[in-house]
Parts: C-alpha cells; sequence; structure tokens
C-alpha cells in the first residue's frame, strides 16, 4: 500500500453517476491525498462527461491488466454488469476479501478498501458492508458490533439523516416512537429522471404531450406516493433499503421509525419530516440543543425554514426549528433538509479518511 505521503490509489465505479461526478468533486475539495485516479466505465454505461481533478493525480480509465492490489480505495458509486471491465474487478476484490491471510493456497492477494454509496455489490452474492458514519461515531454514537471486513458501505442519505436526528435525541431523551416521511428528489433515479421531469415542466407549460417513461405519470407540479405501472425504478425498494440500513446501524434504545417515502417534483436535495413522541412534555428548544452538533446546522427562529434549494451543493442536514403538537403534549415535528449527492459522496470521503492511518 502506498502512504499518504505519495497520496493513494483511488478507483471509481460508476464516476458517470450523479454519485460518482459528486465524488469527485469531494475528493477535489478535500484535497484528499490521490496519486493515481481510475474509472471503471464501459462506453454504453457513461451517463455524463467524467470529471477529471485536474492537477491531482494521474486520471485515466481502468485497464485489463489491473489487479485488486493495484489500488487503496475502491468507491462503488453505480453498479457494473458482471460481464464489463468493473464489474470482473470487482468480483476478483470481493474474492481477495474473503481469502484468508495465508496457507496451503499461498499468500493472500490484496484488496483495496471497498467503499459502497450505492450498495453496487448484490447482497446475496456477499455479506452485507460494515455501515459508517464517521460523523456520529465521533460523537461517541454506539453501533451495532460488526466483524473486520475490508467492505464498507456508505448508508443511503435518508438512513444518514435519519441516524443522526434520532440517536442525538436519544442520547439526551427516551424517545417513545418516531414516524418519517421522506420526500425524494428525482436525482435518486439519475440523469434520465432530472430530464424527464424537466421535459414533463416545459411540456405542460406549452400544452403538449408529456413523457412518462422514467415515472410512469405526471410528476411535474404533482406529488406522488408511489411509481405506478411497472417502472424500472420502485420507491419500495428504496423504503426496504433505509430500514434495513436502520435496522444494521441504529442500537437500542433508538426506535426504528415508522417510515415511508414520496416521490417529490424536486430535482436535488431531499427532505425529511421526522415526528417524535417523548416519554414526557419537553420543550422544543430542549430538542433542538440536543440535536446540534457536527454536520446539522439549526436555523433561528427567526430565519425562514430551510428548503430543497437552499440545500443544494452542501454536505450539512439543515434543521428548522422544532414545533409540538399541539393535539399530543408529548410529540414534536421536526423539518430537515439535504443535499442527498453531497452528502453520500462526504460520508465515502469521511470513511476512506478514518482509514488512512490503517494504510501507512
Amino acid at each position: 500500500m502506498t502512504s499518504s505521503r505519495q497520496g493513494y490509489r483511488v478507483g471509481v465505479l460508476g464516476a458517470s453517476s450523479l454519485l460518482g461526478q459528486e465524488l469527485l468533486r469531494v475528493l477535489q475539495d478535500r484535497h484528499f491525498p490521490t496519486s493515481r485516479l481510475l474509472t471503471f466505465e464501459e462506453e454504453e454505461d457513461l451517463e455524463l462527461p467524467i470529471l477529471d481533478l485536474a492537477g491531482q493525480a494521474e486520471f485515466a480509465r481502468a485497464d485489463e491488466e489491473l489487479s485488486p492490489g493495484d489500488l487503496d480505495f475502491l468507491f462503488l458509486a453505480g453498479r457494473s454488469s458482471s460481464a464489463s471491465l468493473g464489474g470482473e474487478f470487482l468480483r476478483r476484490a470481493l474474492e481477495a476479501t474473503r481469502q484468508p491471510a495465508g496457507g496451503a493456497g499461498g499468500p493472500r492477494e490484496l484488496s483495496p478498501w471497498i467503499i459502497d454509496l450505492a450498495e453496487g455489490i448484490e447482497e446475496k452474492e456477499t455479506p452485507a458492508a460494515t455501515l459508517r458514519i464517521p460523523f456520529l461515531e465521533r460523537a461517541g454514537r454506539t453501533l451495532h458490533p460488526s466483524p473486520e471486513s475490508r467492505r464498507l458501505g456508505s448508508p443511503h442519505p435518508a438512513a444518514i439523516v435519519l441516524s443522526a436526528l434520532l440517536s442525538r435525541l436519544t442520547a439526551r431523551f427516551h424517545l417513545h416512537s418516531a414516524v418519517a416521511q421522506v420526500f425524494f428528489p428525482v436525482s435518486e433515479i439519475g440523469p434520465r429522471g432530472i430530464e424527464e421531469l424537466q421535459k414533463q415542466a416545459v411540456n405542460l407549460l406549452s400544452f403538449q404531450k408529456i413523457p412518462q417513461t422514467v415515472f410512469g405519470a405526471q410528476l411535474a407540479f404533482n406529488l406522488l406516493g408511489r411509481l405506478p405501472g411497472k417502472q424500472a425504478v420502485s420507491l419500495e425498494c428504496f423504503e426496504d433499503r433505509i430500514r434495513r440500513q436502520l435496522r444494521q446501524y441504529l442500537t437500542e434504545p433508538v426506535p426504528l421509525p415508522a417510515l415511508q417515502l414520496f416521490q417529490a417534483a424536486v430535482f436535488y436535495s431531499l427532505a425529511v419530516s421526522l415526528y417524535v413522541e417523548t416519554d414526557q412534555a419537553m420543550l422544543p428548544e430542549a430538542l433542538e440543543a440536543a440535536l446540534q452538533g457536527e454536520h446539522v446546522q439549526l436555523r433561528r427562529r427567526s430565519e425562514p425554514p430551510p428548503s430543497p434549494v437552499e440545500a443544494a451543493g452542501s454536505g450539512d442536514i439543515l434543521v428548522d426549528n422544532v414545533t409540538a403538537d399541539q393535539e399530543h403534549p408529548t410529540g414534536c415535528w421536526i423539518w430537515s433538509v439535504v443535499d442527498n449527492i453531497r452528502l453520500a459522496a462526504e460520508n465515502a470521503v469521511e470513511i476512506a479518511g478514518t482509514l488512512q492511518e490503517r494504510l501507512q
């Protein structure tokens, strides 16, 4: 492995996706020490032109001669078919992580740290990744004990937001229950979702027929509780992923929230409406004080509420002032927004940052 003085050898699978592009920006913005940056992308899989970290590292497409030991970090920002170069390299990297340290088969092949942002590996093929949220771990939040693994997962940004809010509240108060409504932006679907929402809005204003290939319905100027028909994208799949990650990451006494997703006509940034009930009535100001901390910006009562537009471009969770429920003395509402793509990328890079000492 290389040292931090020389920089690390980094690979990005899915670099042309929205998530991959943002990951490259965060690596650049945070001056992550990179000596070599390789992307795994087949021509037919390209979603967007790949962003180059100008002057920071050797930037190139991966080739067939690359072996798992040639990289220190492999970020998964998308899925890749088993027949593609990226899929084949990932298969070999996973095999290397499962090899014993020594034995009759010879020395163990080196493997990069695999940091999965997008569940780019089918769970049936390999054990679940060890989920990490470094800014919560720095605050001493308890986690489910996990075995040592070279495959680490960055949870979905909605799971990161809910984990941050619920764990901080539970550290100060006993929460009786929680209910979360998550409003999804179309950037979760990718460039084709953004393009269809844009075309729907333009066509509606010009009284033309709207495309419905991605959403199966009108989303522009609308809100959907589910995507009708047999669409390739399903809100239920996202719900299942977030629930599973919350079960894996959170520990008692943090309550698992009842969860529902809505597809919003928003390009970037997701919003979370969280309702919590404590065991006794609490002043909203007390809950606000508990929420403050790294990666959370609390809105003053004299300021307007945070919106998805305002959150775009920042990895911080913007939280409005807590509101007491008028009919339930122990219930409070919390409104928060975050740039989903930026938060996911920043958390993944922070995971890599926690591993730097192990590579020296």
